[in-house]
């Protein structure tokens, strides 16, 4: 029987298929440029037929160097280039690998020089000088060794994808830690994970939604619903996940097993904080999750865990912080009972204005992130400096004599350097150092005419800017030893009136619009 030499299998039809099962729609994707039609011709004959890891090979043609860049540029996920050196100049090809990882800046396509003319591109110096990863004789690709070429190039090329995919995915995992870290809402943390995974996954994601165990052991398991993206958005409006859900009873396995649940319905990764709580996170993703992704939400929730335990523990000093603050501003009152509630007000109304000129646009630019977290809370302290004021000018019912207003203008500055000296051993932006600017600064006057320091516009602290507005507004609506309350309308008329001179007026519109748009009862305590 005769020998059939390699180059006599060249141009046999021979279907190979390597882990042979049922093909996938995605295809590898091979680029032959070579000026040579004939080249084409035969190189798709040699692959005919050839899958690898249950997907075909698609071949894409370029007839140039220049030709090959655009088809390139256009399309990223090409996995290989067969490429000729010698086309519309003699080193063509060399100048197409170059561009190629230069330009293109793509690191993971492989490449195969081609040549039919081996002394004008020696080989010993271009696998030297170029980033190429294979340099072949046109005549010794034969149809297996073509075959073998292919598919060692392919497997290089899929191994290099799933280590930049993994690069990627952890990327996105350390930014998304980062950015979940800043959140300071279990509201707001539940629906940056959501968000998040969807991120991570590169695919919009249906019917997500994140629930919570109740903590109390007294309570029913029923899951609380906290976030939901997609088409899961009206589970908002349920406290508890219905029990009609079809989610329900993977949920409420995923919570008593503690481990990730996947199924063709849905898939449920389970978070379990350092302190014993628990979370869930469901969804439907568009299509099946891949092994990688699986392991990439397992890192991410992993560093969930944390971001949770954080929370908690922010939440934790946030209350003792906000009990040290009320305790303080009680002392204050203790002194001066006749002001009633008038601090929980302020707080309040601070609150509320701080995010209206929020959603106006209105805050600094350079305004600290911890601003709007503190800012209502170290109001309770603006006249915390009242407790170094004698008795007797601090509670006379009457009108005080000039030097006894200057002493009760000392308050002022008594409180700023009581809570100045406190901030100063708590690093970074605190209620306290709020307190201390909103102590100091909340009777300037915009125009500059106030005290203690005679500050003007915006060298005054915007928290003591809004503290003026909300302080005066209150002590009007209200009875002091010296006066009666006045009626809603004339209080609102006298702000309008001092609005640019006394006020900020940004302030000011900002607090009328919260009035107009929220119409707050609470703002008039009982026997006004």
């Amino acid at each position: 029987m005769p020998h059939h030499s390699d180059d006599e299998n060249w141009l046999e039809e021979e279907t190979v298929c390597i882990e042979d099962q049922s093909k996938s729609t995605e295809k590898w994707r091979i680029l032959i440029v070579d000026d040579e039609l004939d080249v084409h011709a035969v190189t798709r004959l040699a692959l005919k037929n050839i899958s690898f890891k249950d997907q075909d090979i698609e071949i894409i043609s370029a007839y140039s160097g220049q030709e090959g860049f655009d088809v390139l540029a256009r399309d990223p996920d090409i996995c290989m280039v067969l490429l000729d050196v010698v086309m519309e100049t003699e080193n063509a090809g060399l100048v197409l690998a170059q561009r190629i990882r230069h330009e293109l800046k793509n690191d993971l396509v492989r490449i195969i020089l081609r040549t039919g003319q081996p002394g004008q591109a020696p080989e010993q110096k271009i696998i030297v000088d170029y980033d190429i990863n294979d340099y072949k004789l046109k005549t010794e690709l034969t149809a297996q060794k073509m075959f073998t070429c292919v598919i060692s190039s392919l497997r290089a090329y899929e191994g290099l994808k799933t280590i930049e995919a993994n690069r990627r995915g952890l990327d996105k995992i350390l930014q998304a830690v980062n950015n979940l870290y800043q959140l300071d809402s279990l509201k707001e943390l539940a629906t940056g994970v959501l968000t998040q995974i969807s991120t991570i996954l590169n695919f919009g994601t249906e019917g997500v939604l994140c629930v919570m165990r109740p903590s109390s052991s007294s309570e029913e398991a029923i899951p609380m619903v906290i976030a939901t993206i997609g088409q899961s958005i009206t589970l908002q409006e349920h406290k508890l996940l219905p029990d009609s859900h079809p989610w329900t009873p993977s949920i409420l396995k995923v919570f008593e097993e503690k481990k990730n649940l996947f199924s063709p319905m849905v898939d449920v990764f389970s978070i379990v904080a350092a302190h014993g709580q628990q979370f869930a996170v469901a969804f439907a993703p568009a299509r099946p999750l891949t092994p990688l992704e699986c392991n990439l939400l397992d890192i991410f929730c992993d560093r969930i865990a944390a971001a949770f335990d954080n929370l908690e523990m922010f939440e934790l000093l946030k209350t003792t912080q906000e009990a040290t603050v009320i305790a303080l501003a009680d002392l204050a009152e203790s002194r001066d009972p006749t002001t009633g509630g008038h601090v929980r007000r302020v707080c309040r109304l601070t609150e509320a204005i701080a995010q209206e000129l929020m959603v106006l646009g209105k805050l600094p630019d350079n305004l600290h992130s911890n601003f709007m977290a503190f800012v209502g809370i170290a109001s309770i302290l603006h006249d915390v400096g009242k407790v170094g004021i004698p008795d007797a000018i601090l509670l006379k019912p009457g009108q005080h004599t000039p030097e006894e207003r200057l002493i009760m203008q000392g308050h002022a500055m008594i409180g700023e350097t009581v809570l100045g000296h406190a901030s100063a051993s708590v690093p970074g932006v605190s209620s306290l150092s709020i307190g201390a600017e909103i102590a100091g600064g909340h009777h300037e006057h915009f125009d500059g005419n106030g005290y203690p320091r005679g500050l003007a516009g915006e060298a005054i602290p915007l928290s003591a800017r809004i503290v003026a507005v909300v302080d005066v507004f209150d002590a009007l609506l209200h009875s002091r030893p010296y006066k009666k309350p006045w009626p809603l309308p004339e209080v609102i008329s006298y702000l309008k009136e001092r609005s640019g001179s006394q006020f900020d007026p940004d302030v000011v519109s900002a607090l009328l619009n919260f009035l107009e748009a929220e119409k707050p009862d609470w703002i008039i305590a009982e026997g006004h």
